[in-house]
């Protein structure tokens, strides 16, 4: 079993959560959802975002088969206009590998984490536990709790579905 930052802080926190180890290359959440054998929608991928004006980026936490929606975000955010990382930005950035990208992972590190109204859907979300190869599913309001997110729908599906 894995043991990270990211498991050792939920066992601190007293938070039920279940690790699943997967293949350890970069998957995307719908291949993630496949191998755990549940819904895209409840495998949940962060995004760096990017601001125009100075400041920490933004985690997007948005379900499998969904992109970002960047609109909705600055304005739920309050900006005029944001932007996507690359993968290349996103790891300088963050210090993690894409795919292994975590709000549980970056806590204290000044991001601000938005995630997807849709997490409401379920009791419970798959999120990435802070390495490739790791997938913690926890309930939605832990998840909320111990990274202060704050929630609006800023998602839409993929154009490629």
């Amino acid at each position: 079993m894995t043991i990270n930052n990211v498991t050792r802080f939920l066992d601190s926190k007293k938070v039920k959560y279940q690790a699943f180890e997967l293949p350890a290359e970069k998957l995307g959440a719908i291949e993630s959802a496949r191998l755990l054998g549940v819904s895209p929608k409840q495998v949940f991928k962060t995004i760096v975002v990017l601001r125009n004006k100075p400041g920490k980026p933004i985690l997007a936490v948005v379900p499998g088969g969904s992109e970002v929606d960047l609109k909705a975000l600055a304005s739920a955010v309050g900006e005029k206009k944001l932007q996507l990382s690359t993968q290349a930005e996103a790891e300088k950035l963050t210090g993690l590998l894409a795919g292994g990208i975590s709000p549980l992972a970056l806590l204290n590190k000044g991001f601000q984490v938005w995630l997807d109204q849709s997490a409401r859907n379920f009791d419970e979300i798959h999120i990435s536990g802070g390495q490739r190869g790791l997938n913690i599913r926890l309930p939605v309001d832990a998840l909320i709790t111990l990274t202060n997110a704050r929630m609006a729908v800023i998602s839409h599906p993929e154009n490629n579905q």
